[in-house]
């Protein structure tokens, strides 16, 4: 019988998921990185970069970005690194095509590599990276403990694990004031500047199907990762999760 899954508030066959998120991305490509800075004010960017204060680059230093499309996090990394090396890796080809258009793509291009596929079977060997992110990514994987097990794979011993998702608010008078904006202004928003109203009703659903913190903290730990926590950031709209291969 075929496993089901959710995809947004909807009920669909696992096997469909991935292909669906895909069209999700293949349609917003264009408008991701505009689309992340009205939706968010451009606080996307200030969650970012305590991504980057958590994880320290150092020279050298190899990361796996998962879901890193347009490269926000890999132009970041390389940048604080002072000479590291970023694969940025993504289900969907426009995606990898926008990040390769920006203008850091071609002055960082030897320290990157773009490779389209999917999280829960990454192609690289064993214990080969030092850091693997995946920021705003991890929610829209048809099996996300699939894709923290290939994590942990994938990074050396002594690799840290780090994820930036949206999260719950742990204040129901908040959340509930941050629902009325996401599911009222987000799918206009989408409609208004991407001219795709459904992708963004989609995300929007996709946050409040994600695990809460405490939940998705326990899947990192089931992953084989030690020394487990998290960062809520802008009061759990957004979390930081940490998680060591030891």
């Amino acid at each position: 019988m075929t496993q089901k899954t959710h995809f947004g508030f909807k009920t669909v066959d696992e096997d469909a998921k991935a292909g669906m998120v895909h069209g999700v991305f293949t349609n917003v490509a264009s408008k991701y990185d505009v689309m992340n800075d009205v939706m968010s004010l451009g606080v996307h960017r200030i969650w970012k970069d305590a991504m980057m204060d958590w994880l320290a680059p150092r020279k050298g230093m190899k990361l796996l970005d998962v879901a890193g499309g347009t490269g926000d996090i890999a132009f970041r990394f390389l940048k604080r690194s002072g000479g590291g090396h970023a694969t940025v890796f993504d289900l969907t080809q426009s995606m990898l095509d926008e990040g390769r258009k920006r203008g850091e793509a071609e002055h960082m291009h030897e320290s990157l590599e773009w490779v389209c596929g999917d999280a829960m079977a990454l192609p690289f060997e064993d214990n080969t990276f030092d850091a693997y992110t995946i920021s705003f990514g991890i929610r829209n994987v048809t099996r996300v403990q699939e894709a923290i097990n290939e994590a942990y794979r994938v990074l050396i011993p002594g690799g840290q694990f780090l994820v930036l998702e949206f999260s719950s608010i742990p204040n129901p008078a908040m959340q509930w004031a941050y629902d009325r904006y996401s599911f009222n202004v987000i799918p206009k928003l989408g409609q208004l500047i991407a001219s795709d109203r459904d992708s963004y009703q989609y995300l929007v659903e996709s946050i409040r199907k994600f695990p809460n913190q405490e939940q998705f903290e326990n899947m990192i730990r089931s992953g084989g990762f030690s020394l487990v926590k998290y960062r809520n950031l802008s009061l759990g709209i957004a979390a930081l999760h940490s998680g060591w291969k030891i």
